[in-house]
């Protein structure tokens, strides 16, 4: 690290399960977020303050005016834009330095694979559930940790597979390995703004504890109740009958 970026991240170098190597690693360090909406906005924003080097943007959406009511890395003057420009803008707005690629598409499974081969982390920042099948799988083809997060009227989840560990379940794990994206979203079921905000960000903080090698991973899953304030923990063991990850990582 050179001066100025000592000082500008003198504040994570201060804490020791960081300290100038953590600092090093998350420069070094490469995050693929896939989606830049409710979550994804200050996941990316909070990753590119953070320091990691590389960021890859993935969404195939353009932004509307309903989006601003939660997804705080667009604005009014980046209506029709899309979203993956808009969020380089506002990212790069915070640090210079971040390299940050954008995929204006909704990849297939050879480009997702593709994608998620050559990122650290993945964050899972979509609202369908065909999307998280689709990264479950190729996260856990490849062992890339993956952060999932989601949120829906005033209630959150936020999940932690670091598929470097045998033991780690998966998504299908969880939810089975089918759901139907018309199931629930935002736009038919609505949502609190500040909610996005909480969940996204601590995937990012997630992100930056895998890359940092910070910390342990959250573990199992974790539900946020808006109306009350509190969080739930649930473990939630790798199920030795996975349509998805009992046959290639067999118990």
């Amino acid at each position: 690290m050179n001066d100025q970026e000592l000082l500008r991240y003198s504040r994570h170098i201060m804490l020791p399960q960081v300290d100038i190597d953590g600092q090093d690693r998350l420069l070094g360090a490469h995050a693929l977020i896939i989606g830049v909406g409710g979550l994804g906005s200050p996941a990316a924003l909070y990753l590119a303050a953070s320091g990691v080097g590389r960021l890859t943007l993935v969404d195939d959406d353009v932004v509307e005016l309903t989006n601003l009511q939660r997804q705080i890395a667009h604005t009014e003057a980046a209506l029709g834009e899309t979203k993956v420009a808009s969020a380089c803008a506002r990212a790069k707005a915070l640090n210079g330095q971040c390299l940050i690629e954008t995929v204006q598409v909704r990849p297939d499974a050879a480009r997702l694979s593709e994608l998620v081969r050559a990122a650290d982390v993945v964050l899972d920042c979509t609202d369908r559930f065909s999307s998280r099948y689709a990264i479950n799988r190729a996260c856990l083809e490849t062992d890339t940790p993956l952060v999932s997060g989601a949120a829906i009227r005033f209630s959150g989840q936020l999940a932690v597979f670091d598929f470097r560990a045998r033991e780690t379940p998966c998504y299908a794990c969880l939810y089975g390995d089918d759901g139907s994206d018309e199931a629930l979203s935002c736009a038919e079921s609505g949502v609190i703004a500040p909610l996005v905000g909480v969940i996204g960000t601590f995937q990012a903080l997630e992100a930056v504890k895998l890359l940092a090698g910070a910390g342990t991973p959250a573990k199992g899953l974790s539900s946020f109740d808006g109306l009350t304030g509190e969080w739930r923990q649930f473990d939630v063991p790798r199920d030795p009958e996975c349509p998805v990850c009992a046959a290639r990582r067999p118990a």
